[in-house]
This record gives C-alpha cells, structure tokens and sequence, in this order.
C-alpha cells in the first residue's frame, strides 16, 4: 500500500487501519485507529461505517489474479481490547426515549457487517479475528462471525448483557451454535461469565491459542498454510455456507426480539448500563 493511499484512506475512515501484505495475501483491519483520543473502543456507529466501508473497499480493489483465496483478518488498535461491544451509552439514550427505530437501525447495522464476516465476503475470503486485548458483548460476536478465532494466552472473552437483563442479540446465539451445542450456547448467554481465552480453546470456540505477543506471527503463518491450497480454501468456504450457514434473516428475526427485550428495560437496568459506560471511559482514559 503506498503512502498516499494510506494517508488517503486515514482521513476518510479516521477509526480504523489498513495493512496489506506486499504479495497480496492478507489485509489487515486494525479497529479503535483513534483509541489516542480516550475513545471508548466499543461499536460506535463511527466505527461500523468506517469497517464496513473498508471491508468493501478492499474486497473490491483487490487483484484476484493473486489467489483465488484472500484473507481479511480483523484485530485492534487498542490497548488491552479487541472490542468491549456495542455502544451501551447510545443504548441506554434510545430505550430511555422509547425510540425503537434508533435502536433496530443500529442493530440492523451491526448484522450487517457481521453477516458479510460471517459470509466470507461472498466466499472467496477467509476472515480472521486476532483478539490481543479483551472481546466483550458485541466484540464476541464480532470474532465469533470470523471463520477463525485466533486468540492470544491471557485474553478474555464473554457475553455480559445479562448483568443488565439483556441478551447479546447480534449473532452470538447463532454463531456460537454452530461451533458448540446449543444448551452450552445458552449457558454462555445467560451466566454472562468472562472466560479466558485457554477455557474458550478448550471449548471449542476459540480456534487457535497463540502466545501472548505473537498473534500476529500466528496468524500470518495461518495465511501462509492456507495459501498452500487455496482452491480447497474457498472450496471449503463454499461446504460451511452450505452445511453451517448463518442466514442474514436469522440475524434480523433475532436482532427484532433483542430490540424489543431492549425495550422493556427498566431503571435499574439503565442504570447498570451507564455504570459500565462510566468504566469503559475511565479504562480508555488511562
């Protein structure tokens, strides 16, 4: 990538990173690119315009005379966070004023990227979730709608919607039941545990545990493994949105329930969110 396209890409999508690979590999989306400000490393509608507008800037300017297969690895700028989840201070604003529109538009947003992730950009790429820091609520469901979980040692993972009477209603019931049962599924939702990421490798969920350090270096000899067969690649692409598919109308059914349990938080709940949003804040501060 030259520096002019860099610089190009910086000023029109300030929340976000682009790397490529020189031999056109992998390209590498770093989230929270404006983490330095003190802002929040959460689903801000800033962000998801800038993601899901990059995704489909690099899906469309790359050379597919390369390799039949491309790869798209999402990881983050932020220290010690991969993503803590969804904008919990928008959420509480919109459920306060009833504003089910605002709340379905944002949800309908998120599904959208998740849905491309989780599509392999129309099946000829292999998405990648490198989680350095802590995946939270909605940044679970973010690595979960990756075909690969790479996760380094010392990392945490979990759904903590519960803690304010709410479910993660962005993918993470569909997505975690296509790699566990779904009564462990539903246990995951509903205890709202963090888990480290050794426990989630055991389970199933995280795909590859990497040293503490050396995501990168893992993940990219993962690409290189893959680019060995790229054609069994996308071949097995195509098998898992066959046999495993996650349809964009599941997503969109689930997010309306989310939407409407949202709804009918009270006080106390609003409450507990905005304690969390507070948290979130001071830990970006530091």
């Amino acid at each position: 990538m030259s520096t002019i396209e860099s610089l190009h890409r910086a000023r029109l999508h300030p929340t976000v990173r682009v790397d490529s690979d020189a031999n056109g590999a992998g390209d590498w989306l770093y989230m929270h690119a404006d983490h330095a400000t003190g802002i929040r490393p959460c689903f801000r509608t800033e962000l998801m315009h800038d993601m899901w507008s990059m995704l489909s800037e690099v899906g469309a300017s790359r050379d597919a005379s390369a390799s039949p297969l491309r790869h798209i690895v999402l990881a983050s700028d932020a220290p010690g966070a991969f993503n803590l989840g969804g904008d919990l201070a928008l959420f509480a604003s919109l459920i306060r004023a009833g504003d089910r529109d605002g709340l379905m538009n944002y949800a309908t947003r998120c599904i959208d990227g998740v849905h491309l992730l989780h599509d392999g950009l129309g099946g000829d790429t292999r998405t990648i979730a490198l989680v350095q820091g802590d995946a939270l609520g909605g940044g679970m469901e973010l690595a979960l709608a990756c075909q690969v979980i790479v996760a380094e040692e010392g990392t945490e993972m979990g759904l903590p919607e519960v803690l304010f009477g709410l479910f993660p209603g962005m993918g993470a019931y569909s997505f975690l039941s296509r790699r566990v049962a779904p009564h462990q599924a539903e246990r995951l939702i509903l205890e709202g545990r963090i888990l480290p990421a050794e426990e989630l490798h055991r389970m199933g969920i995280v795909d590859v545990l990497a040293p503490k350090g050396e995501g990168e270096r893992v993940v990219r000899e993962l690409i290189r493994q893959e680019q060995r067969a790229p054609h069994a690649h996308v071949a097995l692409n195509r098998v898992r949105r066959a046999a495993k598919a996650v349809s964009y109308e599941e997503l969109l059914d689930i997010t309306a329930i989310w939407v409407d349990a949202a709804l009918k938080l009270d006080d106390r709940s609003l409450r507990t969110m905005e304690r969390i949003v507070r948290a979130q804040a001071k830990r970006s501060a530091r």
